[in-house]
C-alpha cells in the first residue's frame, strides 16, 4: 500500500472510531441516566474502547450483513460429553476437549462447521453456569490451547454467563471481605421490600443473607444461592465483562451466547426482566464486538414468552440471533398429539427476520423443554397434557414460583429421543420415525439449526446421572465413554447408529440447498392438521422447496395440486431421492414421513 493509501485508511479508521464513540455515549446514557456515576460517559467510553483495543484496530461492520448460510449447523455439547477412551494411545491421557475435537474431526464429515461448547470454565454448580473464574478453562477439560485448536477449525460459540457468578469466586469472596475486585460487583437488596412483581425461573428464595465485613447483606440470586447476581449499575462490572469478551475473541470465539441476559438489570417495583437498560447493554456489547470482529455474532438466551423473546432483535441492532424457544415445546406437542394446529398458527405469526438477524432453531439442549415460551400459544389444559405425557415417558418437571406463592411447570427434563417414543395414547413403534421427523421439520425452517449432541446420537434418559447430581436437568446430560460410543456407532443396527446416520443424511442434503439459507423466504402451507408444511424459496428465486411432514401415526394423503407446483418444472423429493409424478397425483405419506420437494435436483 502507498503512503497516501495508509493515510487514507487511518483517516477512515479514525472516522469510524469517532462515530462508534458517539454511539457508545448514547447507549451509556440510556443505561445509566438514573444511576449516579463517578465517571463521565466520554471517559467511560474511552475505557471501553481501550479494553477492546479498538483504538489499535477497528473493523467496519456491514449493516444487515448475513454472516451465515445454509451450510451452517451448530453442535451443542458440554466440553466433557466424551470421556477419553480407556486405553490412551500415548502415556498422557487426552483431555476431554481433545476428545471432543476428535469426535468432530472423525464423525463431523464436513457437515458440522460450528460448535457450542457449554461453559468450559471453573465452576461450583449448575454444570458450569456458576462460574468461578471467567478467564480460565476448567483444568478437568483442558486449557486455552485446546479451545484455540477447536476454534481454529470450527466456528466456536461460547457462553457469556453475564447475569451471575459463583459464590465461590474471588469476586464474591472479596465482596464478603469488603475489598478488592468484586467487593462492589453484586446486587444487594432490602428483604423488607416488595418483590412480588419479580419474575423468577426458580422456587428458591430470591435473596440470600450473607455475613460480610460490613455486616449482613442480602444478595440477589435469580437462579440459586450459589449464583449471585452481578450489578451492572456499577460500570466496573460492565468494564470487567468487556475485558472478558476481548479475551474470548482472542481465543477464537465468534458466537457469544448471552446466558440469562433477560434478567440483567434490576429496578425496584418492576418485574426485573426485559428492562430497557438490559436491551441497551446488549446494543452496546454488539457495537463493541462487531467493531472488533465484523463476523462475530451475538445470540440471546431468553427463555420467555414468544413476543418478549422477539424483542431482543431490536431494530437489527441487538441480538443477531434469538433462540426460537417456542419451537421445542410446540413441535413435541405436535408430534405427540398428531395435530399441527398450534405449530402452524405460531409459524404463521412469526415475522421474517431482517437481513443481519435470524432465528436460532433447536428442539433439544442441555436444559429442558421450556414451557414459558408457549404461554398464550397452548392452553393450560394442553400444557398439562403435554407435561403428563412427558412424565409417562420418564421425564421430570422443574418448577418456578409465581408472585402469588403458587408454582407452575417451568420446563420438562427429558431426552428428546425418549420424549418422542410415543403419543398422548402411550408408547408405540414409531419412535425413530417421529424423532427423525422432528429434525426434518427443524432443519427446513428459517434460521440456523442447533443440534444437541445427545439428539445427534439418540441418547436416552440418564437416570443414574440425575440421581447422582440430584438435579433434574442431568437426565439429558449423559457422558459417553468414547470407546462405548465408537462401538455403538459401528453397530449399524443400534438405535444410536440409526439416528446418527439419518440426521447426518438430512444435514448433508440441507447444506446443498440455497432455499434453506437462514434468511430465505418462508410461507406456511394450509394442508390440514395431520400434515405440517411450509415453503422456502432461495434469494435468487431459482429454487423452491416444499417441506411437508406427516405428523401423525397414520398414513396421510397429499394431493400435489394442493401445493401448486409449477407444472412446467420437474420436481424431486430430496430426502427420498425420487422424481415426483405429475402435479395432479396423490402421494401417500407414511407415519412421520417428511418430503422436501424441490424443483432443483439435489447434487450429491
Amino acid at each position: 500500500m502507498t503512503a497516501s493509501g495508509s493515510v487514507d485508511q487511518r483517516s477512515i479508521d479514525e472516522q469510524q472510531l469517532q462515530s462508534l464513540k458517539a454511539r457508545l455515549v448514547h447507549h451509556l446514557d440510556l443505561i445509566y441516566h438514573q444511576t449516579p456515576l463517578n465517571i463521565g460517559y466520554e471517559a467511560l467510553t474511552e475505557q471501553l474502547i481501550e479494553l477492546m483495543r479498538l483504538d489499535q484496530e477497528i473493523s467496519c461492520p456491514e449493516p444487515h450483513h448475513n454472516p451465515w448460510s445454509q451450510e451452517d449447523v451448530i453442535l451443542i455439547t458440554y466440553g466433557d460429553t466424551f470421556i477419553p477412551q480407556e486405553k490412551a494411545r500415548t502415556d498422557v491421557d487426552p483431555k476431554p476437549l481433545q476428545v471432543l475435537k476428535q469426535f468432530l474431526d472423525e464423525h463431523g464429515d464436513g457437515l458440522i462447521n460450528s460448535v457450542h461448547i457449554l461453559p468450559f470454565f471453573p465452576f461450583s454448580s449448575d454444570d458450569g453456569f456458576a462460574v468461578i473464574d471467567f478467564s480460565s478453562v476448567n483444568e478437568a477439560l483442558g486449557d486455552w490451547s485446546h479451545i484455540f485448536e477447536i476454534s481454529s477449525q470450527y466456528r466456536l460459540m461460547s457462553d457469556l454467563v453475564i447475569n451471575h457468578c459463583s459464590s465461590r469466586s474471588l469476586w464474591f469472596q472479596n465482596f464478603i471481605k469488603g475489598e478488592g475486585p468484586g467487593h462492589d460487583y453484586f446486587v444487594c437488596a432490602d428483604p423488607q421490600d416488595d418483590y412480588s412483581h419479580v419474575v423468577r425461573p426458580r422456587t428458591s428464595d430470591l435473596l440470600r443473607p450473607v455475613k460480610t465485613a460490613k455486616g449482613e447483606r442480602h444478595v440477589w440470586c435469580t437462579f440459586s444461592h450459589d449464583q449471585a447476581d452481578l450489578d451492572f449499575a456499577n460500570p466496573a462490572v460492565l468494564k470487567q465483562f468487556v475485558s472478558i469478551v476481548r479475551q474470548y475473541l482472542d481465543m477464537g470465539v465468534r458466537i457469544f451466547r448471552l446466558d440469562a441476559v433477560a434478567f440483567l438489570w434490576k429496578k425496584a417495583g418492576t418485574s426485573c426482566i426485559n428492562l430497557d437498560e438490559t436491551h441497551a447493554i446488549i446494543r452496546l456489547l454488539r457495537l463493541l464486538i462487531e467493531h472488533a470482529e465484523s463476523e462475530a455474532v451475538i445470540i440471546t438466551e431468553t427463555n420467555i414468552p414468544n413476543r418478549e423473546n422477539l424483542s431482543y432483535f431490536g431494530n437489527a441492532n441487538e441480538a443477531h440471533c434469538v433462540y426460537n424457544f417456542s419451537l421445542p415445546p410446540l413441535l413435541v406437542n405436535t408430534l405427540v398429539t398428531g395435530s399441527s394446529h398450534h405449530l402452524k398458527l405460531w409459524l404463521m405469526s412469526m415475522p421474517p427476520a431482517q437481513n443481519g438477524t435470524t432465528y436460532f432453531n433447536f428442539i433439544a439442549s442441555h436444559d429442558g423443554i421450556g414451557l414459558r415460551p408457549v404461554e398464550g400459544l397452548l392452553t393450560e389444559t394442553e400444557t398439562d397434557t403435554l407435561v403428563k405425557t412427558m412424565q409417562d415417558f420418564g421425564g421430570r418437571i422443574s418448577w418456578r414460583a409465581l408472585g402469588s406463592g403458587e408454582t407452575r411447570p417451568y420446563e420438562i427434563n427429558i431426552s428428546l429421543f425418549d420424549a418422542l417414543q410415543g403419543t398422548v395414547d402411550g408408547a408405540d413403534g414409531y419412535g425413530l420415525q417421529r424423532f427423525v421427523c422432528a429434525h426434518a421439520i427443524m432443519l427446513g425452517l428459517e434460521g440456523i439449526p442447533g443440534i444437541y449432541v445427545h439428539s445427534l446420537l439418540g441418547t436416552r434418559n440418564d437416570y443414574a446421572r440425575m440421581e447422582h447430581t440430584g438435579h433434574n436437568r442431568s437426565i439429558n446430560r449423559h457422558q459417553w465413554s468414547y470407546d462405548s460410543l465408537e462401538s455403538e456407532l459401528a453397530n449399524q443396527s443400534s438405535s444410536h447408529a440409526r439416528v446418527f446416520k439419518a440426521l447426518k443424511n438430512l444435514l448433508a442434503i440441507r447444506r446443498r440447498q440455497p432455499a434453506f439459507h437462514p434468511n430465505a423466504t418462508q410461507f406456511t402451507l394450509q394442508l390440514g392438521d395431520k400434515l405440517f408444511g411450509f415453503w422456502r424459496q432461495s434469494h435468487d428465486r431459482r429454487q423452491s422447496i416444499f417441506c411437508i411432514s406427516n405428523i401423525s401415526a397414520q398414513e396421510q394423503s397429499l394431493q400435489l395440486s394442493d401445493i401448486n407446483l409449477i407444472s412446467t418444472d420437474q420436481w424431486w423429493d430430496l430426502i427420498g431421492s425420487e422424481e415426483l409424478p405429475e402435479d395432479d397425483a396423490v402421494l401417500a405419506l407414511a407415519p412421520y414421513q417428511t418430503l422436501w420437494i424441490s424443483n432443483l435436483r439435489d447434487s450429491q
